[in-house]
């Protein structure tokens, strides 16, 4: 899978054959950005335009906007596999938060 990014947002593109453009949304924020573009290009620039926009937007109304991510991730899991991420941590010789956050990051291909 690819993925455009610009400045810290990624976007989901999905391609529309009635219409014949690739539509995108910006990921993992609540608010709903759009764009589309019938090329590669164009939809990289309207991707960035999007973004630009929905930045000067929310400064505008003086609301901060949304990001990705803060970095904060609250789980609930079993017991039995918050013991044995414990347990694994430790034989690691980490910390439960670092050694989460580098299995978190190669699940994701980061």
């Amino acid at each position: 899978m690819s993925v455009m990014t610009y400045r810290g947002y990624a976007a989901r593109v999905e391609y529309d054959p009635e219409d014949r453009i690739f539509v995108g949304h910006l990921a993992g924020i609540r608010d709903i950005v759009g764009f589309h573009g019938m090329s590669v290009d164009g939809l990289e620039q309207a991707f960035h335009e999007a973004v630009d926009d929905y930045l000067a937007a929310c400064e505008t109304l003086g609301q901060t906007p949304e990001r990705p991510a803060s970095g904060k991730l609250m789980l609930r899991v079993p017991p039995e596999t918050h013991a044995a991420a414990l347990r694994s941590a430790e034989l690691a010789g980490k910390s439960l938060n670092q050694w989460a956050a580098e299995v978190l990051a190669r699940a994701a291909h980061i």
